[in-house]
């Protein structure tokens, strides 16, 4: 998909054109911006670019202290996660910034074109890079740059929000699992953004796992996708962190 390529390079020389100080070590290829939604995945149009749309529409209503921005994990706040959604953050101005299918240069061209020019949100908890991970199993410095590269655009666009970066939630059941270590090298190199201000990286993962490191299926039966019990135990798990970083 060569527009999805080009898409998902945005992502990348961002991060280089920012000045960021991560994973220099790695040359990255040849990029250039993307100025349109990519057209070659028909989502787009079925119901991605209309809810885009719609969330900016809300956004110029909404009072936002706590922003949630992230892929298919996120966006099930809204579904599976509703009732956990409301005990948690219902009090809390929450605002879902979550799309299904979503890898970084999805979040990073959404930032770009319009999502949170009308917010102010105290913290932006973000998570994004498991579908940079099952779709095209990008290298994990790759995906870490992409979300470098998002963290560098919230901080231009929100100046205001401290952001949590939680690290990419367990996939598939065994430890060994490639995709599994995958993400998991993804989350050690994104820890290191804890240097840049205003940046905090936590992880979870634990709170889905066994003492093997074996995913709990109870929590996400599909081994990627949390259950209701699992967003429960998301939220429980990042409480700590969202009392410490809005008050």
């Amino acid at each position: 998909m060569p527009r999805l390529q080009k898409y998902a390079a945005s992502a990348l020389i961002l991060a280089s054109l920012a000045g960021c100080s991560l994973f220099r070590a790695e040359p990255l290829p040849p990029m250039q911006t993307v100025n349109a939604v990519p057209q070659s995945a028909s989502w787009t149009k079925d119901w991605w670019e209309q809810r885009h749309a719609e969330k900016i529409q809300q956004a110029k209503s909404a009072k936002v202290d706590l922003l949630m921005l992230g892929d298919s994990i996120t966006h099930a706040w809204e579904t599976t996660g509703a009732a956990t959604w409301e005990k948690f953050y219902g009090q809390r101005n929450a605002f879902n910034l979550g799309f299904s299918g979503d890898r970084t240069e999805h979040v990073l061209w959404r930032l770009q074109n319009g999502a949170v020019d009308n917010l102010v949100p105290k913290l932006t908890v973000l998570m994004i890079g498991t579908n940079n991970t099952g779709y095209r199993m990008d290298p994990a410095g790759h995906t870490a740059k992409g979300i470098e590269a998002i963290v560098a655009e919230i901080r231009t666009r929100l100046p205001e929000s401290k952001i949590l970066i939680l690290g990419i939630f367990p996939r598939h059941h065994s430890p060994h699992n490639e995709m599994r270590q995958r993400n998991n090298a993804i989350n050690r190199q994104l820890a290191r953004l804890e240097n840049e201000p205003r940046v905090f990286f936590l992880d979870i993962n634990n709170a889905f796992l066994d003492e093997q490191h074996n995913l709990r299926s109870e929590l996400m039966p599909d081994l990627l996708h949390p259950n209701e019990a699992g967003y429960e135990a998301w939220a429980r798990a990042m409480e700590p962190a969202i009392r410490r970083l809005m008050y």
